[in-house]
């Protein structure tokens, strides 16, 4: 058996025929890990001891029994193990409990091995906490994962494990798959839950799930952690039938349109002839493609977005500091979190119900665009993967911190402020020999179309077998 060669729905085949064990393989994930992870930096905390325990206690009978996995070290709980969420001050913040998704993941009997690097609070599209350190990318290691679910795309990308979890609260499941040449999808919000800690995360802006080498794994493990836990406060409409078999299920013909610009101009060339490319493949497969993209109130939703997301950060960190029964000394936090958490306090209660208002107009404002087109078509971000170093935390220049972020991840974060699907595909490699990710936008609760989309595109231009420099 060549561990690499198999997905994570191969590796469970394996186990279920007696071909290996649970044990043999999170030995051989291990010794990926111990041997890929002084290169890439992209597991965190190791969880080997615990790994072993639960299969020394006997797996659930489920769909991924014995295949290791990965938790990105931000909101998914594991009772015992610290969540530090790449923060010097959440450094002895241990879990008491599962948070829901774990629960489900350990009951399809997946075997969590580690949890993956992450910018401190998931606060930045690069993974390069002060904390830590930085991830590199397996393509180049002078160049970002991504973020901020940096650690998981460098993890899958080079093999460490078939498909890790993430989060997504403006890209951040998008952004590093696109980066790492690897495949994710940001569930339509609800399809996953929160609980028990949290109802939504981010006022909703903010969802979970995994990154993935293959749409069929990403498929199956949406369809054993989809659905609402008991309290959550909505829900969305469950799918017709299970992702995995609309993986398999070609899309018939699409309406697709397409852009690679935005207010502030085109994509960097390379991000450009990916969607270039990407249309003309979707011509070919007899989509009808078109140049057109919705229109929302970008200055509004930004403004929104930044208070939203500092207000969450800043409450977290306050009932932490409750807890502890101390507020967080200067170095325990990366200079951007200091100074937005400390925004969010001069802003008033009604201020936060204004930027939920123009989330939720923003959201009123594209929902026509998906009844004239099934999926809106763009690059990932605006740029391939930058170099280290160029996306700081550190910084005290807020406003130009912000300005490079939302200049590289111009496209993704409008389908977390709608709360609809979108995903990202490693469709394009540039002459530098980085990925570049195109990226697919579908209609509130359309995720089994997007992972038909995606199964059809992998098939017609297969990625599993393009293995970066690393391995």
């Amino acid at each position: 058996m060549e561990y690499q060669d198999y997905d994570a729905i191969g590796l469970a085949g394996l186990v279920r025929s007696g071909e290996t064990t649970p044990a043999e393989l999170l030995e051989t994930a291990i010794e990926e890990i111990d041997r890929l992870n002084p290169v890439l930096n992209a597991v965190n905390r190791k969880m080997y001891d615990e790994a072993r325990a639960s299969i020394g206690r006997g797996l659930p009978d489920g769909p991924f029994t014995g295949v290791p996995f990965l938790l990105k070290d931000l909101r998914a709980a594991y009772a015992g193990v610290p969540t530090v969420a790449g923060s010097g001050f959440f450094a002895d913040k241990v879990a008491p409990h599962d948070s829901e998704l774990v629960r489900r993941y350990k009951t399809a009997g997946l075997v969590i091995a580690g949890k993956t690097n992450t910018p401190e609070f998931g606060g930045a599209p690069t993974t390069e906490p002060s904390l830590y350190g930085p991830t590199r990318n397996p393509w180049n290691i002078d160049h970002s994962s991504g973020g901020s679910s940096g650690g998981s795309a460098a993890a899958v990308a080079a093999g460490m494990v078939p498909a890790a979890h993430g989060s997504d609260g403006g890209g951040s499941l998008r952004i590093p798959a696109g980066c790492c040449g690897v495949f994710s999808i940001k569930p339509t919000r609800g399809r996953t839950p929160a609980g028990p800690d949290f109802g939504e995360a981010w006022n909703g802006l903010s969802a979970e799930h995994v990154i993935s080498r293959t749409v069929r794994d990403s498929a199956a493990l949406l369809d054993v952690t989809t659905g609402p836990s008991p309290g959550d406060p909505y829900s969305v409409p469950r799918a017709r039938e299970p992702f995995v078999d609309s993986a398999s299920r070609p899309p018939g013909r699409l309406r697709v349109a397409f852009t690679s610009s935005t207010a502030a101009g085109p994509a960097h060339p390379d991000c450009v002839e990916a969607v270039d490319k990407t249309v003309r493949l979707l011509s070919e497969l007899g989509h009808e493609v078109t140049e057109d993209s919705p229109e929302w109130d970008r200055p509004t939703v930004g403004a929104a977005f930044r208070l939203l997301i500092a207000a969450n950060v800043q409450a977290g960190i306050d009932e932490y500091a409750e807890q502890k029964g101390r507020r967080p000394r200067d170095d325990e936090l990366e200079n951007v979190i200091r100074v937005l958490g400390a925004e969010s306090y001069d802003s008033t209660s009604i201020d936060m119900v204004r930027a939920t208002w123009a989330m939720h107009r923003a959201g009123r404002a594209v929902a026509p665009f998906f009844e004239k087109y099934d999926v809106w078509l763009t690059p990932t971000v605006a740029t391939p993967p930058p170099p280290l170093g160029l996306i700081d935390m550190t910084t005290d220049d807020i406003d130009g911190y912000l300005g490079t972020v939302f200049g590289f991840i111009p496209f993704t974060a409008i389908a977390n402020v709608a709360g609809i699907p979108a995903m990202s595909a490693p469709l394009h490699w540039n002459s530098d020999g980085l990925p570049i990710g195109v990226h697919f936008v579908a209609g509130y609760a359309r995720d089994d179309l997007l992972f038909s989309l995606a199964g059809q595109l992998e098939q017609a231009q297969p990625w599993f077998n393009k293995r970066p420099p690393v391995c």
